[in-house]
C-alpha cells in the first residue's frame, strides 16, 4: 500500500505542503451523541368506572371508543407519532433488519401445490396459478398418476405422450372472489361420496355470513339448489343425492337442520329446529357415509342423534346424552358406534378423553355403552381415527407423543382392553415430537392414513403411514439443510423395520440418506424442564443452537398462550432460525389454561383462575434467568391472541424481568378431533 501511495504522488505531482499542514492539525473535540428520541405521550382524558364494588380511573379509555370519530382521529395522530418514534429508535439497526429480512425470505417454502390426497380413484390437491391471488382446487385420476410429484409433473396437467389433459379443475377461488366482491374465504368444503358434487360455503362480507353453493363436477356448473345463507355445517347423504345443512339465526346460533335433494325442484325439508337460545346444532357424517350424526349441546346438556344416510327423512334416533356440555364425536364401524368423549364417568369428572362403543341396533332404553380401553393413567389417548381395517391412535405417555395402529374389528363381548392386549403397531416418529395432527383422511377403505408431525427442531413433515405393514412415506417436508423443499409422492421414504429408504428426489446427489426425517437435531438442541409453580409443575421446553449458545450470555424469547385448552404451538419456525444462529434461546411455557395435559390443567388457568397462567409464566421466566439459560436483562416475552394478555400481565407484574415483548393478534382454528372431522 505504501509503494502504491508513492507511485500516485509521483504521477500526479503531489506537493508535500498539505501533508505538513495535516501533521499540525488538531482534531476537534468529539461531538456528543444526539439525544435519544422521546416517546410520544398520548392525551389523557380521565374517566371513572365502577364494577363489582370497585372504582377506578382510566385516562386512556377513549382509545377504545371506535365509534367516536374525534377519538379515532386523535388515535391516528398518536399512532403516526409512535411509528416515527420506532423508526428513530431503530434507525441504527436498518442494516441488521435488512439482513434478517433477506435471511427469512430465503427460507420461505414456495410450495405451489398441496400434497395430493388420494380418495377413491382420485388425487385431490390445491395449487397456485402464477400471478393470481387465490388457489385452484383440482383432481387427477390416481391410475394415470402413480408418480404424481406436484402440479408441474406432467406440466400444467397435460400429458404430451397421450395428448390428453389429465387435470380437472374443480373450483377456481379467483372466480369465487369475483362472485363475492373481490374476497374469497372458504369455511366448508365437502366432495360427495360418489365424487359427483362439491358442496362449499364462501364468506359473504357484505352480509357477514357464509353462503352455501353446490357445484356439479362433471359439468363444472353451479347447481340451482341447494343454495342457502348463514350455513354453518354440511353433510352428504344418499351417496351424494342429498345434502344436509345447518343454518344460523341472526345471532349466529346454529339452530335449524335442513335436507335438500340435489337437482330436485321441491323445497328443502326442515328436519330439526331448536328455539332454545342456548342450544347449538352441529352435524357430521361418519367416515363410511352410512350415518349422519346430529349433536345438540348447551351449557347444561349434550345429545347425539343418528340419521340413516340412506334414508335421511326417516327420522332421528337418540343414541347418547349427558347432563353437561362435553366434547363428543360418534363414528361407525361394522355395526358398532364408537364415541370419543370427555364426559364424566358414573358422575365423576375425568381429565382426558376416552373411547366407548355400543351396537347400532338397540333401542334407546336398551342401549349400553362400554369402555374400549381400560383406564391407564400412564397412557392417555389424545385422538383416534378409523378406517375400514384399522384404528389409529395418538397417545401420550407423560410428555411423549406416540402414534400406533390396531387391527379392526375389535373383539366383542370381552369388555375393555389394555392397549397392549390388541398388539398395537407403533409407527416411526422423529425425536422431540410435540404435536401429531391427523388427516384429512377421507378414504375410509384405504389402510393408508396421513398425519402432520411437528417438532421444535424439524420442519413439519406430512407423512403417509400404511397401517397394514407400518411402512411410511414423507409426502412433503421442507429441507432446510439444503434450503430446498422436499415434495414426495408415490415413492416410499422408509420402512417400519429399520430398512434403508430410497433417496428422495432432491437429496439424491451426494447426500447420504441417514436422516430420513430432515430434522435439525445435529445443529439445534431441544431440552425439557419441569418448573415448580404454586404446587404444580409447569412443562418448559427450550430450543437452542448447539454451536452458538453460551451459558449465561444468551438472549431469550419465552412463548406462552395458556387459553382455550389449546396445545401450545411449538412447531419449528423458519424465521426463528435467524435468532438461534445468533445464540438466542427459544423457550415454550405450557402454562395452565392451555391444552395437552388434561381438562383440569385447562380449567385451572381459565376465568377466575387466570392468575395461575400468569404465575406459571413468570415462574418459567425466572427459571430461565436463575439457571443461567438466558442472560439477565435479555429476556423477551412472546404471545399471540390470548397469549398477548398472558405476556402483558406478566410484564405488568414483573417489569424488571423482561426487556421486550412480541404481541400478536391473528385468527386461529383448531379441532380436538381433527382426524374424525369435528
Amino acid at each position: 500500500m505504501r509503494h502504491l501511495l508513492v507511485t500516485l504522488r509521483r504521477r500526479y505531482c503531489y506537493h508535500p505542503k498539505p501533508l505538513i499542514q495535516r501533521a499540525h492539525y488538531k482534531p476537534q473535540n468529539p461531538q456528543p451523541p444526539p439525544a435519544p428520541p422521546s416517546p410520544p405521550k398520548p392525551p389523557k382524558k380521565p374517566a371513572k368506572f365502577s364494577l363489582h364494588g370497585e372504582s377506578w380511573e382510566d385516562p386512556y379509555s377513549w382509545m377504545s371508543q371506535l365509534n367516536d370519530k374525534v377519538a379515532m382521529r386523535h388515535m391516528d395522530v398518536y399512532m403516526e407519532q409512535e411509528e416515527k418514534y420506532i423508526e428513530a429508535v431503530m434507525s441504527d439497526t436498518e442494516r441488521l433488519q435488512s439482513k434478517l429480512q433477506s435471511e427469512m425470505a430465503s427460507r420461505f417454502s414456495f410450495d405451489l401445490s398441496t400434497p395430493p390426497l388420494r380418495w377413491g380413484p382420485w388425487l385431490y390437491y390445491r395449487r397456485a396459478e402464477e400471478g393470481k391471488q387465490y388457489p385452484v382446487l383440482c383432481r387427477r385420476l390416481a391410475s394415470l398418476n402413480e408418480e404424481f410429484i406436484s402440479h408441474k409433473s406432467p406440466s400444467a396437467g397435460f400429458d404430451f405422450t397421450s395428448g390428453q389433459r389429465i387435470e380437472q379443475k374443480l373450483l377456481d377461488y379467483n372466480q369465487e372472489a369475483e362472485r363475492f366482491g373481490g374476497y374469497a374465504y372458504e369455511e366448508l368444503s365437502e366432495v360427495s361420496p360418489d365424487h359427483r358434487y362439491l358442496a362449499y360455503t364462501m364468506y359473504d362480507k357484505d352480509n357477514d355470513y357464509f353462503k352455501l353453493s353446490v357445484r356439479d363436477l362433471n359439468f363444472g356448473t353451479l347447481c340451482s339448489k341447494p343454495q342457502a345463507d348463514r350455513v354453518s355445517n354440511i353433510a352428504w347423504a344418499k351417496n351424494g343425492q342429498a345434502l344436509l345443512y345447518v343454518v344460523t339465526n341472526h345471532d349466529k346460533r346454529p339452530y335449524r337442520l335442513y335436507c335438500s335433494m340435489v337437482g330436485s325442484d321441491e323445497d328443502d325439508i326442515l328436519l330439526l329446529e331448536d328455539p332454545q337460545e342456548n342450544v347449538y346444532v352441529n352435524i357430521r357424517h361418519t367416515k363410511d357415509f352410512q350415518f349422519v350424526t346430529v349433536n345438540t349441546f348447551s351449557t347444561t346438556s349434550s345429545k347425539i342423534f343418528l340419521i340413516n344416510a340412506a334414508d335421511p327423512l326417516s327420522g332421528m334416533t337418540l343414541v347418547w346424552e349427558c347432563e353437561t356440555r362435553v366434547h363428543c364425536i360418534v363414528e361407525h364401524h361394522q355395526g358398532f358406534l364408537y364415541l370419543f368423549t370427555d364426559a364424566a364417568k358414573e358422575g365423576q369428572p375425568v381429565d382426558n378423553h376416552y373411547l366407548l362403543r355400543s351396537p347400532v341396533d338397540p333401542s334407546p332404553s336398551l342401549r349400553k355403552w362400554e369402555n374400549v380401553f381400560a383406564d391407564d393413567d400412564e397412557l392417555i389417548v389424545e385422538d383416534v381415527d378409523f378406517s375400514n381395517s384399522h384404528l389409529a391412535l395418538i397417545v401420550r405417555e407423560n410428555r411423549v407423543f406416540k402414534l400406533c395402529s390396531v387391527s379392526l374389528p375389535l373383539p366383542s363381548g370381552k369388555g375393555s382392553f389394555h392397549l397392549k392386549e390388541l398388539y398395537p403397531q407403533f409407527l416411526p416418529l422423529p425425536s422431540n415430537v410435540t404435536q401429531i395432527s391427523p388427516g384429512p383422511n377421507y378414504d375410509y377403505l384405504s389402510s393408508t392414513m396421513r398425519f402432520t408431525i411437528s417438532s421444535p427442531v424439524m420442519p413439519d413433515a406430512v407423512v403417509d403411514y400404511d397401517l397394514s405393514n407400518g411402512k411410511w412415506n414423507i409426502v412433503q417436508q421442507q429441507n432446510l439443510l439444503h434450503e430446498r423443499t422436499r415434495v414426495l409422492y408415490g415413492s416410499a421414504s422408509s420402512g417400519s423395520r429399520g430398512e434403508k429408504s430410497p433417496l428422495s428426489r432432491v437429496d439424491e446427489v451426494n447426500i447420504a440418506n441417514d436422516n430420513p426425517w430432515n430434522d435439525l437435531v445435529e445443529y439445534y438442541g431441544c431440552d425439557q424442564y419441569s418448573v415448580p409453580s404454586d404446587g404444580v409443575v409447569v412443562p418448559l421446553t427450550i430450543v437452542y443452537s448447539r454451536h452458538r449458545r453460551k451459558e449465561d450470555q444468551s438472549p431469550g424469547l419465552l412463548h406462552g398462550h395458556g387459553a382455550y385448552g389449546e396445545i401450545l404451538d411449538k412447531r419449528w419456525r423458519n424465521e426463528l432460525k435467524s435468532l438461534l444462529d445468533r445464540g438466542w434461546v427459544i423457550a415454550y411455557a405450557d402454562v395452565r389454561g392451555g391444552g395437552g395435559f388434561g381438562k383440569k390443567w385447562h380449567h385451572d388457568g381459565q376465568r377466575s383462575n387466570k392468575i395461575n397462567s400468569i404465575r406459571d409464566y413468570i415462574c418459567c421466566a425466572k427459571f430461565l434467568v436463575d439457571n443461567k439459560i438466558v442472560q439477565e436483562n435479555k429476556l423477551s416475552g412472546w404471545g399471540y391472541s390470548a397469549g398477548g394478555l398472558l405476556v402483558a400481565a406478566a410484564i405488568n407484574s414483573c417489569p424488571d424481568l423482561f426487556r421486550a415483548a412480541v404481541l400478536k393478534v391473528w385468527s386461529l382454528g383448531s379441532s380436538k378431533m381433527g382426524c374424525t372431522g369435528a
